[in-house]
């Protein structure tokens, strides 16, 4: 052969080579500082053993996987941004994120628009997927966490009248609450007292007042952690004795060391128990136990179920072409993952179980498991 043939035979091999070991870059968007640092913090570890296991196993169709982090500061209109530098700068295949629902839905237009497929790990308002047909969901939806919660305070509760404290502006919040009121209501309960606060609030003691004058047995908080564990407080001070209830909101270590002894008797629905007896979850709680010395929760488990997903699609569609990427992700049947198996029905939400949390002498307990 000669030299300049050799030369060019050689470019080749080298042009292919990198080819073949170009990585498979996801987009991970999350809030992982701001107020909602402990979601994001959270979804991360989840996110990044996924993607350890991954290429310890080889990557996906023999190439490793990347992830590419960004961080809103859970801060409004962050997302969107975050979105925009992941696909045009970073080149990903696919996006995960965000917890929030409002948040998700500031980035979802722009992943629609550019046609990359963009899963969320825990954002359950329906309108996140209406956005069209690159949204996808591992979580379940708050037409069905609000069944869950309403069914688990009249039937097993035996609660009959409850309070509600919403914050204005968030998608979550207003959605979960239209849905518990609905089947609350439906069940022979009654909404007492409706109250909303600022999404910035720190002090809810006058709606809290007002509240208790209603004398509810429930008290409602479709809200996050930091708010709910604040409202737990201010609660007990002002004495409203109401059992406290929320939604996977709630899930953050953060709400006990903010809520303490006063959000004792608290129950609350998410995505996740470590008492999980699946192989998968099994597998996933030691590998999480093993890599950071803490049980996981929710939010960690639906990531890592959101990463692999990714993979799981991509090495289905053999490509990381994105129509074919985004129909293999819509054919999702039978995925088994940390949270159980997940099934994309066709709006692309997941059909997932409930897991009931209760918190007891500053300890998360597991009540039971909902499904669908």
């Amino acid at each position: 052969m000669q030299v300049g043939a050799l030369l060019g035979f050689l470019f080749w091999v080298a042009l292919t080579s990198g080819m073949a070991a170009e990585p498979v870059r996801i987009g991970f968007f999350m809030s992982i500082t701001g107020r909602d640092a402990s979601f994001g913090e959270a979804s991360l570890r989840g996110a990044r053993l996924a993607a350890e296991e991954l290429n310890a196993a080889g990557g996906v169709l023999g190439r490793p996987v990347e992830l590419r982090v960004e961080d809103n500061r859970s801060q409004a209109g962050e997302s969107a941004t975050a979105a925009k530098k992941l696909i045009a700068r970073d080149r990903v295949v696919a996006l995960v994120g965000e917890c929030s629902s409002g948040r998700t839905l500031e980035a979802a237009p722009v992943a629609q628009a550019a046609g990359i497929p963009l899963i969320t790990p825990a954002a359950t308002n329906p309108k996140v997927t209406e956005v069209g047909d690159a949204i996808f969901r591992v979580c379940f939806v708050d037409p069905f966490q609000g069944d869950v919660l309403a069914t688990f305070a009249r039937r097993r509760l035996g609660l009959k009248r409850a309070a509600l404290l919403i914050e204005a502006g968030s998608p979550y919040s207003s959605g979960l609450a239209e849905y518990f009121t609905r089947v609350f209501t439906a069940l022979g309960g009654e909404i007492v007292a409706t109250q909303k606060y600022s999404g910035s609030d720190t002090d809810f003691r006058a709606q809290l007042t007002a509240i208790r004058g209603a004398k509810p047995d429930a008290l409602f908080v479709p809200g996050y952690y930091v708010a709910a564990g604040l409202v737990a407080q201010q609660a007990r001070q002002l004495g409203l004795k109401a059992t406290l209830l929320g939604g996977d909101g709630f899930e953050a270590p953060q709400l006990l060391e903010i809520g303490g002894a006063a959000l004792d008797g608290t129950y609350y629905s998410t995505h996740f128990a470590a008492e999980n007896s699946a192989p998968e979850s099994r597998r996933f709680v030691a590998a999480f136990r093993a890599r950071h010395g803490t049980a996981p929760n929710g939010l960690s488990a639906l990531s890592y179920d959101a990463v692999k997903l990714v993979a799981d699609a991509i090495t289905r569609a053999g490509t990381t072409e994105p129509a074919a990427l985004r129909e293999a992700l819509a054919q999702t049947k039978d995925f088994a993952g940390a949270t159980g198996r997940t099934t994309l029905n066709a709006q692309r939400d997941a059909d997932k179980d409930a897991a009931i949390i209760r918190i007891t002498g500053g300890r998360l307990e597991f009540v039971e498991t909902v499904r669908p």
